[in-house]
């Protein structure tokens, strides 16, 4: 199960520069830090399922390369999302 539509609507509202933005770094990034942590909750459950384990490795590489980006793009930028996201680094 992936993060419901509604919190996948309130968290680009939250991350977005205009009111048509969908597609910058910082909600790609706050889009898949959701899926992440909803993933992590299932791994604790499910510490079997390598599938899913592989998945997240793969969201979290994603996630790296986005936040790559956008710290080379603007610093201060990337700064406040990790401070509002709480991500380490």
């Amino acid at each position: 199960m992936s993060v419901s539509p509604a919190r996948k609507q309130e968290t680009i509202k939250k991350f977005q520069a205009s009111p048509t933005d969908t597609g910058s770094p910082e909600v790609q990034v706050a889009l898949i830090t959701e899926r992440v942590v909803h993933l992590t909750e299932h791994l604790k459950n499910n510490p079997k399922d390598h599938h899913s384990r592989r998945g997240l490795l793969l969201m979290v590489g994603q996630r790296r390369a986005l936040l790559d980006y956008l710290k080379r793009k603007s610093l201060d930028r990337y700064r406040k999302l990790i401070e509002t996201l709480g991500l380490r680094r």
